[in-house]
């Protein structure tokens, strides 16, 4: 009978164990997507964040970053955990897999805190950014941010392009007479911008304000589903490991 048991419980662990490497597998390769889209985020993506007055666009992309290398470096402490049975192994894997399950439901939590604040946070601040900071000294980031959003967005001014009409640089004499960035213009050339027609700039086409909104909300619902989905199937990675835990013999001291 103690046999039968002892074969019984043998047979479990060994499922326990091919499981629970088919998890870090999967758990491995999803680290690596995790850390891909926060450096996507912060790398592709790094200009636009130079326009948002909050800081807690970056902090999700940098946590996802964290969790992603924690995840991927977790993977390979779980297959050594699970074929050499060590139990202080698993003890340590599983308090990895539950920080890294706390990173990732902060990561979302963050994300979606800041999907409801980003429409007032960028109506009472881009028109300010773009207007205040557009071509001025140290604000080189502003600058080519500002740029690379009228031109990839086909956009022109927070609101519309008469609110360059507020920017110190048009004011100024190194405007040399426009009226609107070059990069409002559908196709840029130098001074393009002193002619307003809606043939040569974006006019019709409305603000800024409204198309970076959509892309960050929806950048955020990407970074909030991929952190929570992990999240919740980490989960049974924990509950795999304090089964193989329980079933392991007590080491020896």
């Amino acid at each position: 009978m103690n046999e039968y048991k002892e074969k019984q419980e043998t047979c479990g662990t060994i499922c326990l164990k091919y499981l629970l490497f088919i998890f870090n597998l999967f758990f491995w390769l999803a680290g690596g997507a995790v850390m891909a889209v926060g450096i996507w985020t912060l790398v592709e993506k790094s200009n636009y964040i130079s326009l948002l007055s909050s800081s807690m666009y970056a902090a999700t992309a940098y946590i996802l970053v964290i969790a992603g290398v924690i995840v991927m470096v977790t993977g390979i402490l779980g297959c050594c955990a699970t074929f050499k049975e060590r139990r202080n192994l698993l003890r340590a894997y599983f308090i990895l897999l539950l920080c890294i399950f706390l990173l990732e439901i902060l990561a979302g939590i963050l994300a979606y805190i800041y999907y409801q604040q980003l429409s007032g946070e960028l109506k009472h601040n881009l028109k300010e950014t773009m207007t205040m900071k557009y071509k001025q000294p140290g604000e080189e980031k502003v600058t080519n941010a500002v740029d690379k959003l009228q031109q990839e967005f086909k956009c022109c001014g927070s609101n519309n392009s008469e609110d360059w009409s507020d920017s110190i640089w048009i004011k100024s004499s190194e405007a040399n007479g426009r009226k609107v960035p070059d990069s409002c213009c559908k196709t840029v050339t130098n001074e393009c911008g002193k002619r307003t027609h809606p043939s040569n700039i974006y006019k019709v086409e409305g603000g800024c304000i409204t198309k970076l909104e959509n892309f960050i909300q929806e950048h955020l619902r990407i970074i909030g589903a991929v952190g929570l989905g992990i999240a919740c199937v980490q989960v049974f990675g924990m509950i795999f490991t304090c089964c193989l835990y329980r079933s392991l013999k007590a080491e020896p001291y």
